[in-house]
């Protein structure tokens, strides 16, 4: 997998971290901040993504078309997304592209215009964006989740923001809050490929080394005395039952972390899953179900999801449900145990045969933990996760103190009104 990573910070602090692959003839490249969602003020709900869209709106040396064709127009691929604690602009390219990709991401990152007129532009592409979700149940149904796992804090809020606090957000505050939270010790720059370390350091410093040491913005930290809503329900125009439960649990630096990803498997991760077995090969009441893990700074969250069928939709919680409570109550077997073990170190070997997969396992991990988490730690770990282990988280966070139901349902029928919601969660230890 990795077979030369070096690190370097700057003066300033921000870090490069690189992985040589010298069988490939392509590199790749993230300019990794330390802000996301959770780091905004509520007025400003938003404001990380929208800035994330303005980025590529152009520079004082390159057009919105310029920017782009840069990188594509050179055979290479360039994006970024947003989340609760990070942003990424990122380039895939020819290795001997590579000096020009991170050239166009360090121009945007330190030169973006934010002028007033792409502003009020791209708000309407955002609004439109907002509306584009608002039309997908499935993502109705997390967002509505999100807020009940984590009621009136940051990491309960949709990234995207909300209609009114984007509308309210000026050029000026776009530019101020990269000023504030693109800031040296918040950021990392990844590069994966045919490339050379020095060379890359060579090209931050020159980039990014005069910009001064300053003290992050704090974050608001996530108390557990804050209990999560157990169930929201909201009816719309729809054929199908859409279904979202959320156990709260850890942040990502717990060790139990290697416990969940082994337990998410057997949960729900793939078709040989107990939910994928039960709730759709043997009883036919789901097309999608599937489950997965999140983890934050400081809490974390299990999510199962589903679009049920319409008139079903209550027995196919009681199963799942039935399926989330068995790993409390008994050992999970040996051979399911070492085929779910055996998944996720596949699927990580697999995950990082390439470039891209490769900088983004480094650029998030050294943002996210601090240091460079090598896949041979993380294999070791999943290896010694236990049956105990897996029926003591259960026993642990498979209670009604932990859970969150939320639901997107047909206007008539359904049978996942929030009294049945509620009414299905007592089935769970107190």
């Amino acid at each position: 997998m990795f077979t030369e990573v070096q690190q370097t910070r700057l003066e300033n602090g921000l870090r490069v971290i690189s992985s040589r692959i010298p069988h490939v003839q392509s590199a790749a490249v993230g300019l990794w901040a330390g802000a996301g969602s959770r780091h905004e003020p509520q007025k400003l709900g938003g404001i990380s993504h929208f800035l994330e869209h303005m980025l590529f709106k152009g520079t004082k040396k390159r057009s919105a078309l310029e920017i782009s064709r840069a990188i594509e127009g050179r055979g290479g691929y360039l994006n970024a997304f947003t989340q609760e604690e990070s942003t990424c602009y990122f380039a895939r390219v020819s290795y001997d592209r590579l000096a020009i990709a991170f050239d166009v991401l360090s121009d945007m990152l330190l030169h973006a215009r934010c002028s007033a007129a792409d502003t009020a532009k791209e708000k309407q592409v955002i609004l439109e964006e907002m509306r584009m979700y608002a039309d997908q149940p499935q993502h109705v149904v997390e967002e509505m989740l999100q807020a009940a796992v984590w009621p009136k804090h940051p990491l309960g809020r949709s990234v995207i923001g909300t209609a009114k606090s984007v509308t309210g957000i000026s050029s000026d505050d776009l530019l101020h809050y990269k000023k504030r939270a693109y800031v040296p010790s918040r950021l990392v720059v990844s590069f994966a490929g045919l490339v050379d370390h020095q060379a890359c350091v060579d090209m931050v410093e020159a980039a990014f080394g005069h910009l001064p040491r300053v003290t992050a913005p704090r974050v608001i930290p996530f108390r557990n005395s804050i209990k999560p809503i157990p169930a929201v329900q909201v009816g719309r125009e729809i054929e199908q039952n859409h279904l979202a439960i959320g156990v709260r649990v850890f942040g990502r630096e717990d060790e139990r972390r290697s416990v969940l990803r082994v337990l998410n498997v057997i949960l729900g991760e793939n078709m040989s899953s107990r939910l994928f077995q039960i709730v759709r090969e043997k009883y036919g009441l789901a097309y999608s179900i599937h489950s997965s893990a999140h983890l934050q700074k400081d809490s974390g969250m299990l999510v199962v999801q589903a679009g049920l069928d319409r008139e079903r939709g209550a027995k196919a919680l009681q199963l799942i449900f039935r399926e989330m409570l068995r790993f409390a109550e008994k050992p999970v077997k040996t051979a399911e145990l070492k085929r779910a073990k055996d998944f996720v170190i596949g699927q990580l070997r697999l995950g990082l045969e390439n470039t891209s997969s490769q900088m983004m396992w480094l650029g998030s991990h050294l943002l996210s933990h601090g240091r460079f988490i090598d896949p041979d730690e993380a294999i070791a770990k999943v290896q010694a996760v236990g049956a105990d282990d897996i029926l003591e988280l259960a026993q642990t966070y498979f209670c009604r103190s932990c859970l969150s139901v939320a639901a997107v349902t047909p206007m008539q029928g359904g049978g996942l009104k929030e009294p049945v919601l509620q009414d299905a969660l007592k089935g769970f230890p107190a």
